[in-house]
């Protein structure tokens, strides 16, 4: 099998496990699940840190908090100092509202709202550190509690609210970090056709001794020259190799 085929799954298999156990793995885990590949300690250690970043602790389970930067636990605090401001509700009071938000009760809804509030600063606090801001989170996922309470119609029973809920504002949250993640991915392979404009504009202009052509770039690149406009257009025009009209 591929080395780096293997790998993957191996990771992937080390992910699944510290999940059932709450976020965590020990080290002889790790160590015992590669051990086919013979990894050296640094990459162990690439796989500690891989593991880490995407908050799965080494040998014990990570904080939250330790993946928020000052501004965002600052933020943090002022909006759970808002909701604390919020009238508490009994369970008996929190049921009667469930079930008044079932029925379409648009008052009842946004009384429920209120009450999972909370919630979404929890499990935002869980999504942290992935490329998404927490606040941005927090608004993700109280947008998909707007809509989550006006949907709780479709249940048979008020106590699978709170788990519709919580996975509609968990969805949210993943849904905005994939796409993060995928625009990054998109800067990420827009730079490196720049670059690779770039570079094979210098290396052409000092062979032919003057600036070189799109057309003459496209031969050299094999990209195609919409490809190659678009990198000159988002390099601001600053290929100095490069002849244009």
């Amino acid at each position: 099998m591929n080395q780096e085929i293997l790998f993957a799954r191996i990771l992937e298999q080390v992910r699944v496990k510290a999940g059932d156990q709450g976020g965590w793995i020990s080290e002889e885990d790790v160590q015992e699940a590669f051990a086919p590949m013979g990894l050296s300690g640094d990459q162990l250690q690439m796989v500690y840190d891989y593991l880490l970043k995407h908050k799965i602790g080494i040998n014990e389970p990570v904080d939250p908090e330790d993946y928020l930067t000052e501004e965002e636990k600052n933020y943090l605090q002022n909006y759970l100092d808002e909701l604390a401001a919020l009238p508490e509700r009994s369970p008996g009071e929190k049921e009667a509202i469930t079930l008044s938000a079932m029925a379409g009760d648009m008052d009842a809804q946004s009384l429920l709202a209120e009450i999972y509030l909370q919630d979404v600063a929890e499990v935002a606090r869980l999504y942290s550190g992935q490329g998404v801001s927490l606040e941005d989170l927090i608004g993700e996922g109280n947008l998909a509690l707007t809509m989550g309470v006006s949907m709780l119609g479709a249940l048979e029973h008020s106590s699978e609210a709170q788990g519709m809920l919580g996975k509609m504002m968990m969805d949210a949250m993943e849904d905005l970090i994939q796409a993060q993640q995928n625009t990054e991915r998109a800067d990420q392979k827009m730079a490196g056709r720049i670059n690779k404009v770039l570079e094979a504009a210098r290396e052409l202009s000092e062979e032919l001794h003057r600036k070189v052509t799109v057309e003459e770039l496209v031969q050299e690149t094999k990209l195609s020259e919409k490809a190659i406009r678009d990198a000159i257009r988002l390099s601001g025009h600053q290929i100095e190799y490069l002849e244009e009209p």
